[in-house]
């Protein structure tokens, strides 16, 4: 299947033709979801052909849109759930997270809303091509868990709803799997710009807790006195500095040196394009 723009027609495959009849569907993205369109589909109702027995779940996600940024979905009005079966003529309008509406009592797609996974402990896991974005993110203090092993694309997701964490990855086929519950399509391609991103979509700048989890293993850090690790540290550490933390699961150090000090000079300036992306946008 192919999306289709208004007016154009979606060629059956002849292997098919025989079997299965087609029909037409029209379909409209709302909002951020435009995100994943070309530009000639955007903010348009779409016309697209469909064999019998097409879920709307497939429908949506081949136009490049991952169910897990779905919030609700409208058939003729009604609501309906990722396995309805598309009827000949249906009118779909598929929406993203609502931020203030509350549609709990509407939506058929989950038990919550998008927006109330925001209420809930943030955790992530990162796929092997966003190594930069998770580095990131665990200098501002979010649970993040990446590692370079994680290759194996039935895993991450398997470890994503086993210890609901929130999927962060560019590869649209990825989130497509029924078994992830939560997962975000990161945009931008620059690190710096892919954090910002997540933070607005999660609504995490006041979470931000700088030095205090462990940027090698991702484990909380604990505040340690500079007597019980003086032996570990190098002279001029031990000369110069008072405040420390200590990793439990792998014995790193961490003290509020040059790395410190480049950690907060990163958040002051996630903090000022932040702001003016909201400037900008209000």
């Amino acid at each position: 299947m192919r999306p289709q723009t208004s007016g154009k027609r979606h060629k059956v495959n002849p292997r098919l033709q025989n079997y299965t009849e087609s029909m037409k569907i029209h379909i409209r993205f709302y909002e951020e979801l435009n995100d994943h369109l070309s530009e000639n589909q955007k903010k348009k109702e779409l016309l697209y052909e469909v064999q019998q027995s097409t879920t709307v779940k497939d429908a949506i996600e081949s136009f490049g849109v991952s169910h897990t940024e779905v919030d609700l979905i409208l058939v003729n009005g009604d609501s309906r759930p990722f396995s309805y079966l598309l009827k000949d003529n249906d009118r779909v309008s598929v929406f993203p997270m609502f931020e203030s509406m509350d549609i709990t009592s509407v939506t058929l797609l989950r038990n919550h809303p998008l927006r109330e996974r925001r209420k809930e402990p943030m955790a992530f896991i990162v796929d092997l091509n966003l190594g930069k974005l998770a580095h990131f993110m665990r200098m501002l203090g979010f649970d993040v868990l990446y590692d370079t092993k994680l290759r194996d694309d039935e895993l991450l997701a398997k470890l994503s709803k086993e210890q609901n964490r929130i999927l962060l990855t560019r590869d649209r086929g990825l989130l497509k799997r029924k078994n992830v519950d939560h997962g975000y399509f990161v945009r931008s391609t620059r690190p710096t710009t892919q954090t910002i991103e997540v933070l607005k979509r999660f609504d995490m700048m006041n979470l931000v807790n700088l030095c205090s989890r462990c940027l090698h293993c991702n484990n909380p850090l604990q505040s340690i006195s500079k007597e019980q690790v003086l032996e570990e540290l190098p002279p001029q550490v031990a000369e110069g500095y008072q405040t420390f933390y200590f990793c439990p699961h792998c014995e790193r150090i961490y003290w509020e040196g040059t790395h410190f000090e480049h950690m907060r000079s990163m958040y002051h300036h996630l903090q000022q394009e932040y702001a003016r992306e909201h400037f900008l946008a209000g």
